[in-house]
């Protein structure tokens, strides 16, 4: 079972249940009452996307944690050990912990794109000795020209001429909050494009 998605603000009741009541639920969550999920949710949802949309800063992301922590609830209500913490506490550990998990994969995925640019930063390898590496070139000049103009711009001052994106922001005469969504923007599709055309030539 998946946890239906409420609307974009997750504007549920607050969360008025008794410890009790939460640890009655998880009991007939555990015993595969979907109907006990669900009320727990209701309890929790707002709760579990305040807390994670505030680590996150993304709203989608947040959307989409939320539902994997009630997911991941519903898989492991029978491992809960109240004497171990308050189904709150289980609960919002959960969140945090996929939470955590997604930033690592952002970190990651920006320092693989960085990684893939500087590539272009270097002069071309000899075909015959590095034809990864040519390839690579390849694919990523590929996806870079299918950026839109102003998020391609930002990346090239960043990863191709230095700028920080501070000096990016007084250059381009944008406020820093822009060229920031911009360069996030780019590097999410680039990644993507980079994955599709890689795909493509499997």
């Amino acid at each position: 079972m998946n946890p239906s998605r409420q609307d974009p603000a997750y504007t549920t009741r607050p969360a008025i249940a008794t410890p009790s009541d939460d640890l009655s639920l998880v009991r007939r969550i555990a015993g595969g009452d979907e109907s006990a999920l669900a009320a727990l949710y209701d309890g929790w949802a707002q709760t579990v996307y305040s807390m994670v949309a505030h680590l996150l800063k993304d709203a989608d992301g947040a959307e989409d944690v939320v539902e994997e922590t009630f997911w991941q609830v519903w898989q492991r209500a029978s491992s809960y050990d109240a004497s171990r913490g308050t189904v709150r506490t289980w609960i919002l550990t959960i969140a945090r912990s996929r939470a955590l998990d997604r930033l690592r994969s952002r970190k990651r995925n920006r320092e693989d794109i960085a990684a893939d640019l500087s590539i272009l930063r270097d002069p071309a390898p000899d075909p015959s000795q590095d034809v990864e590496s040519n390839e690579r070139r390849i694919l990523i000049h590929a996806a870079l020209q299918e950026l839109p103009e102003d998020q391609r711009r930002a990346l090239d001052l960043a990863y191709f001429r230095g700028f920080s994106q501070s000096e990016i922001a007084e250059l381009l005469g944008e406020p820093l909050g822009t060229i920031k969504t911009r360069m996030r923007l780019g590097m999410q599709k680039l990644r993507d494009r980079l994955e599709g055309l890689r795909e493509s030539r499997a």
